[in-house]
């Protein structure tokens, strides 16, 4: 900070940011502005020391790295082959006409249940589960489907749990422990038992055994697949193209075998993730990190 004296009274002006300082300022609104909206609330800025998670949890840290961006996606492409979550979303989600409205109110949630108060993370759990209300239908093949369904709850939260601990041990600089990551499946429950999931898995072993009880019900039909082609070519803005492909090569090269086979997704030619989507996505994710990183200098 700047001390200037006006008249008698000293005053303080902030102090004025470097051109590189006001590069990376405009580079990380316009991040969290694509992650979250232009309106996102920045609690990861400002976490609160009483929210659900404390300021050392293993969920804090895994949410405020830039690997969960790839976990994400991965989730996502996983979650599509459940017929009845996959209805849910091309029934009642407006993603094709508001393609950022529900990534953006994703991240809004993410952040607020992991960084916010007590208050602000249910509110926002009272949010979701409100609009989950009105989420129902029947799938195409006529089974009937409630976004509030537990059985369908629990399917989304390991889908991501899974995700966001595959990018986070590929991606992070220092991998989770194994008794880390079981902290992790196991905080984490505490955000699926307040949307509705009565016993959501609280270890690793757990949550895989999970996963794989739903495999029987498991199909890529029409809407998955309509799903994963806007997945893979979402209607960006030209800058962010470039880093969205390496982001969905790399969340694609996370795949489990069986959910790649089931997508429809050949393997890599020899070499190509370890040789070429990972250091493309370890480089762009490690400049991510330098450009969310936490300074007071780069507020708005």
């Amino acid at each position: 900070m700047q001390t200037r004296t006006v008249g008698h009274v000293p005053t303080t002006t902030p102090e004025l940011l470097t051109p590189v300082q006001g590069i990376r300022r405009e580079l990380r609104n316009a991040v969290i502005g694509y992650i979250g909206g232009a309106d996102s609330p920045r609690t990861r800025d400002h976490p609160s020391d009483e929210g659900w998670f404390a300021p050392d949890s293993v969920t804090r840290r895994v949410f405020a790295d830039a690997s969960t961006m790839v976990g994400g996606v991965e989730s996502l492409l996983v979650q599509t082959l459940h017929p009845p979550t996959m209805a849910g979303v091309a029934d009642h989600s407006n993603y094709k006409a508001d393609p950022f409205g529900r990534l953006h109110r994703t991240g809004r949630f993410i952040g607020t249940t992991t960084f916010g108060s007590a208050e602000q993370a249910q509110r926002a759990v009272d949010v979701v589960r409100r609009v989950h209300d009105r989420v129902e239908g029947t799938t195409p093949d006529g089974t009937p489907y409630r976004a509030n369904d537990p059985h369908n709850l629990q399917w989304v939260h390991v889908t991501e749990v899974d995700g966001f601990l595959r990018g986070y041990q590929r991606y992070a600089s220092t991998p989770l422990s194994a008794d880390e990551s079981d902290t992790f499946v196991e905080e984490m429950a505490v955000v699926a038992r307040a949307l509705g999931v009565p016993t959501p898995p609280t270890t690793v072993d757990e949550l895989d055994a999970t996963l794989q009880s739903y495999r029987p019900e498991l199909a890529f039909g029409a809407q998955a697949r309509e799903t994963v082609r806007w997945l893979a070519f979402p209607p960006n803005t030209l800058p962010a193209i470039g880093p969205y492909a390496v982001i969905f090569s790399a969340a694609v090269s996370l795949l489990p075998g069986w959910a790649r086979r089931k997508l429809w997704i050949p393997p890599s030619a020899p070499g190509v993730d370890r040789l070429v989507v990972r250091p493309a996505a370890k480089t762009m994710l490690r400049t991510l990190g330098w450009i969310l990183e936490e300074d007071p200098s780069l507020r708005a």
